[in-house]
């Protein structure tokens, strides 16, 4: 992973706001790690929320409409649940520092969730930071065929309702190319956030 790292057990909110503006995002090395590293990617990936793509199948499963989507009503369970081992997962990057930092994000309205409700059981999701009119993709999760998916639409038609202008995923995956998803240079990606941060703040 290439990145810029600094050692760093003293971060705030503030701190983390003005990292995420300036193209950083902390990481751990495992969820049993105190510790937190920056990250800054050579190449940055994020979708274009104006050629986001979704598939015929998808398309097909979301019509079906097997979930309830919620906006914000169960953030650090959305967290608890990213953080949690998965038989695709074994171990997680999100240790407590970071469960508590975005908690408090989210409780001045810097963090949101996305949330597929089973009934009463939460089955899926996702979580982010937004700033300005950039929204960062942190993780996901799904304990129900395509739940997390489904949350990503509902949070792609969220922000450009909203007029957000930035996506940002920090890396891109198989799974997230199926979507749209690109890689940018870092410095083509600077001027997209220069851009998208500096507006003023929008409504998630």
């Amino acid at each position: 992973m290439a990145g810029r790292r600094s050692r760093n057990n003293d971060i705030t909110v503030d701190i983390l706001l003005r990292a995420y503006s300036a193209g950083l995002f902390p990481m751990a090395d495992s969820a049993d790690d105190p510790e937190l590293f920056w990250v800054e990617p050579e190449v940055r990936g994020i979708i274009p929320l104006n050629s986001f793509h979704i598939s015929k199948s998808l398309a097909k499963a979301m019509r079906k409409k097997s979930f309830d989507i919620r906006f914000n009503t169960a953030f650090e369970a959305v967290m608890a649940g990213c953080a949690a081992e998965a038989p695709d997962r074994p171990s997680t990057w999100i240790n407590a520092t970071i469960r508590r930092l975005y908690s408090e994000l989210h409780q001045i309205g810097h963090a949101h969730s996305v949330e597929a409700w089973e009934g009463k059981e939460l089955v899926g999701g996702l979580y982010g930071v937004s700033l300005g009119a950039a929204f960062f993709g942190e993780s996901m999760f799904s304990r129900r065929t395509n739940a997390s998916k489904i949350c990503l639409v509902h949070l792609v038609e969220r922000l450009k309702a909203g007029g957000f202008v930035l996506l940002d995923t920090q890396f891109t995956t198989e799974h997230l190319k199926t979507f749209g998803a690109i890689d940018v240079p870092k410095l083509e990606y600077a001027k997209m956030l220069d851009v998208a941060v500096n507006r003023p703040s929008l409504q998630f």
